[in-house]
């Protein structure tokens, strides 16, 4: 009887792990091996590639340092956007956060009404106002209309202006999720309010979004394909370009995909990870 159970149990485990198995990554690791398979028995997948990323360098350019080549110009502006437009963006988004939390009304009442007219204007129609419309308004306002700004700059300045409305309600639920107690203890201890939450309140709402921020910069990774309607020369542009001369619509559009799956499968899996392990520490 004692090994009948022991039996069953071991079954019902085996089938629990495969019901839990991730089937989806194997799906996503087989389309990524298969595309790379075609880049380098295909000639013309290799050619977009080679395109799309902008990539003319071999791995003897990763071994002397120049990342630049080895990596592409196609997907290095690309990450460049990702990288500076979430770095502001998450200026704007805790200024703002920390403004829809304020007692001030002013204050208040600017962090949401900028936080309600982000959300509720299209990203693409958001991106052609602020690259085309509010970016030149304000250089001719401040006097300086015949300094050339670059599309690239513009481009990032509005994803940044759009996830930061965005990252704004990240931060607050951060700062909101923090017991009121921690405030207080903060406060008893001398603290101003500036102090307490510098030192008190702001490391652990940080500790506590991290991965919804992890999953913002994906989706802003995402989202910079979108400048490509400013002629941005990241890899959705460049892919557009490809296509548009080759008419390789089959292999550009594939490798698009391929690229950009590499990148957002890459870092959910280390955003996955790191949510594993904040779990397992407050256990």
């Amino acid at each position: 009887m004692a090994a009948t159970q022991k039996t069953r149990q071991l079954k019902g485990a085996i089938r629990l792990n495969w019901r839990r198995f991730p089937w989806w990554l194997v799906i996503i690791i087989s389309f990524l091996v298969l595309m790379g398979y075609q880049l380098i028995v295909d000639e013309h997948y290799n050619r977009a590639y080679v395109y799309i990323s902008g990539s003319v360098g071999t791995l003897a350019d990763l071994f002397s340092g120049d990342m630049l080549a080895f990596v592409g110009r196609g997907v290095s502006l690309t990450i460049y956007i990702t990288l500076s437009g979430f770095f502001f963006a998450m200026i704007i988004g805790l200024l703002v956060g920390l403004g829809r939390i304020s007692n001030n009304l002013l204050a208040r009442t600017l962090a949401v009404t900028y936080i309600e007219f982000i959300r509720g204007v299209p990203t693409l129609v958001l991106i052609f106002t602020l690259a085309l419309v509010i970016v030149p308004s304000v250089l001719n306002f401040l006097g300086l209309e015949n300094i050339g700004v670059s599309n690239t700059s513009r481009g990032t300045a509005a994803l940044a202006i759009i996830y930061g409305a965005f990252l704004a309600e990240v931060f607050r639920a951060g700062i909101e999720s923090v017991p009121k107690g921690q405030m207080e203890a903060a406060r008893s201890l001398g603290m101003n309010y500036r102090q307490a939450m510098r030192y008190i309140i702001l490391p652990q709402a940080i500790r506590n979004i991290l991965p919804a921020l992890g999953n913002d910069f994906i989706a802003m990774l995402k989202d910079s394909s979108l400048l490509s309607v400013l002629a941005v020369r990241e890899i959705t542009q460049l892919a557009r370009l490809h296509a548009g001369t080759t008419f390789r619509f089959r292999e550009t559009y594939l490798v698009l995909a391929f690229l950009y799956l590499l990148m957002t499968v890459s870092l959910s899996l280390l955003l996955r990870w790191y949510e594993r392990r904040i779990s397992s520490g407050r256990q």
